[in-house]
Order: C-alpha cells, then structure tokens, then sequence
C-alpha cells in the first residue's frame, strides 16, 4: 500500500515540474533566424529637420527620404549569416536657404551631379555580416560601390567634387551604413528573457561624429509569431575630436542625443515588421580658426536635429 508520505513527496515533485514548465513558459529566445536564398524588402521613409546658428543667424534645412532595399540570405549558419543587400529606390527633397532640390536615382538630372552617382549605387550589390544576436561583423564591397558613384562627379571643379565625394560617402558609404543598421536592428541578449526585461549594448559613432550610442531594449508582449519591444539610446559625441564638415571647415563637437523606436518584430526572421524611431540630437560646433574660410576666431555653433523615421521589413521569397 501507498504511504501518504509517498503521495505527499511525489504531489512535490509534480507541482515542482509543473512550476519549473509554467517558468520556462514565460520566457522566449529571440535572435535572427535566415535560410539561404530567402529574400526580404525594406521600404524606409524619414524626415529630418537640423538647425544651425552661425553668427547669430538661424540656418533651417530639411530632408525628407524615400527608400527601398531588396535583401537576400546569401548563406546562413549556426554561427553567422551574410546579406547581400541592394538598394532598389533612393530619393530625397533637399531644402535648405530657398533652394529645393528633388534627387531620384531613378531619374535623370543633368543639373543634379548626386542623381548621376546614385543612379550608380542602386542595384548593385554589397554584403553585411551578422550574428544570431544582431551584432554586425562587417559590411564588405560597399567602399567600393562608393568609390565607382564618385566618378559621376569626374567633370566638377575640384571644391565642388570634393564637396559631393563627401556628401555621398557620409550619406551611403560603409560607416553610414552600419551605424545606421545597428541603431536599426535590434541586439539580442544571447539567453532566453520574459516580459519587462531590459537589456543594453553599446556600439560607436561611425559617421562624421566622434563618440559612442548606448542602446537599450524593453520586451513589452510576445506571442508565437510577434515581439513588441521598446528601444531607447543614448548618444553622446567626444567634445575633444576633430571633424571635418562642410566646406572643409574644422570644428569640434558636443553634442549629445535620445532616440526612441518601437519594434514589431517577426520572431521568425527576428526583423523588424516594423520599426518607428525619432531621434533628436543638440548641442554646439566649435569652428576652429581658419584664416581661408576667414574665421578669425573660434565660433560656437548651436545645433539641433530631429529625425522621425519608420522602417518596414517585408519577406517576399
């Protein structure tokens, strides 16, 4: 016969596995997931607003972007997987001091040299390098594709090409690139994590600014086929480097900027179904002396910049 002392220990033992199964309910694996051949498009629109005081004086300029890229899983494995990423439409409405101007990739402009160099970029190819996390290893062949654009601008004054050689690589070159897919693509913690986790990583500036983003992630709900998780970061320049910026004018930089994005993610591919971010960065430029730009003296430069933007990732093969 059983003794009670029996049934007592093995009701433990049963309330303790359905315990444990109800713990391991609640908590998901998230990471990016790819098999080769799969291919995906990325429809991206953005506005950005900067404002700058030189002299006392409210400089305004806007941009409002239009793009779309078709990505394709190259191979995928347990450890890495490559893209291969191709930019399909490229066009934004530059406005700045009463001068318009409309660049599309896909037309022609004559009096637009930037038309002609993106028209060079689109449909070609460059690959990106990333973990099941999300970290990114490498972008390869894309300094490349920059360096053929550029020759569109073989015929220009040599300020002027300059000028737009600039433009293209801190706009669409490899470091522009990445640092705008790591503050896109979430990072995911390497272990299962439940609702009301929070989680962080740091990555560099890799554009014209110097110093560091701090991103933060929140999983909100999850169920078998979605996440919704909340980002916030932190950017902050090094008020000590150097920088090149427009009109080859040397200057330094503080400033620092919050971001918030909002993520549906598809916890099948790990993408983003849709991501909406808004990014606002201020503080000040300090251009140093230069006596051909006629700077006799050092000038402190407020800026501010705000950038709403929403990112959709679609699978179509």
């Amino acid at each position: 016969m059983m003794t009670k002392q029996f049934w007592t220990a093995a009701l433990l033992t049963l309330g303790s596995y359905t315990s444990l199964q109800a713990q391991e309910q609640n908590y998901v694996e998230l990471h990016y997931n790819f098999a080769a051949n799969q291919q995906f498009e990325l429809n991206m629109e953005s506005r950005s607003e900067t404002y700058m005081t030189v002299n006392d004086v409210m400089q305004r300029t806007t941009r409002d972007f239009n793009g779309k890229m078709n990505v394709t899983v190259s191979s995928a494995n347990r450890d890495v997987t490559v893209l291969t990423w191709k930019y399909q439409d490229i066009r934004f409405n530059y406005n700045s001091k009463n001068v318009n101007a409309l660049v599309d990739a896909r037309i022609a402009n004559d009096k637009e040299p930037l038309t002609a160099a993106l028209a060079k970029i689109v449909d070609k190819p460059f690959t990106v390098e990333i973990q099941p996390t999300g970290i990114i290893n490498k972008v390869d062949d894309l300094d490349a594709l920059i360096r053929e654009a550029s020759t569109a601008f073989a015929s220009l004054k040599e300020d002027d090409k300059k000028a737009y050689e600039k433009l293209l690589a801190d706009q669409f070159g490899t470091q522009a690139f990445r640092s705008w897919l790591e503050q896109l693509l979430v990072i995911y913690p390497a272990h299962g994590i439940k609702t009301g986790t929070q989680w962080e990583e740091s990555v560099p500036l890799r554009t014209g600014l110097v110093g560091r983003t701090d991103l933060y992630w929140n999983l909100q709900t999850w169920d078998s086929q979605t996440a919704k998780i909340a980002g916030t970061a932190k950017i902050k320049t090094d008020k000590l480097e150097v920088l090149t910026l427009d009109d080859d004018i040397k200057a330094t930089a503080e400033i620092n900027g919050d971001m918030q994005s909002n993520y549906l993610i598809n916890r099948e591919s790990g993408l983003p179904s849709i991501c909406i971010q808004t990014t606002e960065m201020k503080g000040d430029y300090t251009y140093q002396i230069n006596k051909k730009k006629r700077i006799k003296n050092e000038i402190k430069v407020p800026v501010k910049v705000i950038t709403n933007a929403s990112y959709k990732f679609k699978q179509i093969k």
